[in-house]
């Protein structure tokens, strides 16, 4: 419950903070699928206007967390669609025949995943950040092929995939087409055989181009994860920038001790 401290320090519009404070109730799974947020109640709990109220379950409907419940003014929780990924187990390639591991690691937890290509290009001066990741000079060129992920057809990541085009010159990779296992088989199939990766991951408030391609919910924030992947000799052969849709993500990481 919000306290008058927390109200009187969030500078956020009052139907904003009402809808994140019920927002993590039901990601956190306080308040479980099927509960009933009955009007009054939630007026009296956060001392706001039916209007306000109404507003912020407005936000949650577009994130599609509640619905209206059936002839009464009150709303139902719905099973929230945050799916938990590992990254760390999309690294390897995939098995013989088998579709990109992300993919297969999605299907796993009774999603439809699937990849839609939107581009391959050779970017003649790409971003300075993604250029020294890779250890290579000042406008040095590099691949780009830059997909959407979605899951049951709604879309919930927009990653691009820089490879260094000396690397990649001639190979299936500058084709604009799917790849079968995605890019980690291909390039162990090219003798770089992707062996550590590094990932860096941060909350962002979505760009334009995220924001239409993701068809995001007003408000929410995307997951950004920049990885950067090693072969042999500690090599970097491949950056992935990847943006996840919040709503739609959480990342799980495991660690053992060194």
């Amino acid at each position: 419950m919000s306290t008058t401290s927390e109200q009187t320090t969030d500078r956020r519009p009052p139907h904003e903070r009402v809808a994140a404070d019920l927002r993590d109730e039901i990601l956190s799974g306080a308040v479980p699928p099927g509960a009933v947020l009955p009007m009054a109640e939630l007026q009296q709990r956060f001392g706001a206007s039916r209007a306000t109220v109404e507003r912020a379950l407005d936000l949650l409907r577009e994130e599609r967390l509640v619905a209206a419940c059936a002839a009464t003014p009150d709303i139902v929780v719905l099973a929230h669609r945050q799916r938990t990924m590992r990254p760390s187990r999309s690294l390897a390639p995939a098995d013989p025949g088998q579709p990109f591991r992300w993919v297969t690691e999605a299907r796993k937890r009774g999603v439809r995943a699937e990849c839609a290509l939107l581009e391959v290009e050779v970017v003649r001066e790409p971003p300075a950040h993604v250029v020294r990741a890779l250890g290579m000079g000042a406008g040095s060129p590099l691949l780009l092929r830059s997909q959407v992920l979605t899951f049951d057809d709604e879309p919930a990541g927009l990653v691009k995939a820089y490879f260094p085009l000396e690397m990649v010159r001639g190979t299936a990779l500058m084709e604009r087409r799917k790849i079968r296992g995605g890019t980690s088989t291909l390039l162990a199939e090219l003798g770089y055989p992707p062996l550590r990766c590094v990932d860096s991951v941060s909350a962002r408030i979505p760009t334009q181009e995220q924001q239409a391609l993701l068809k995001l919910p007003h408000g929410v924030p995307v997951l950004r994860t920049f990885r950067v992947v090693y072969s042999d000799g500690d090599r970097p052969v491949e950056v992935h920038d990847t943006v996840e849709s919040g709503h739609l993500y959480e990342l799980q990481y495991e660690f053992t001790q060194a």
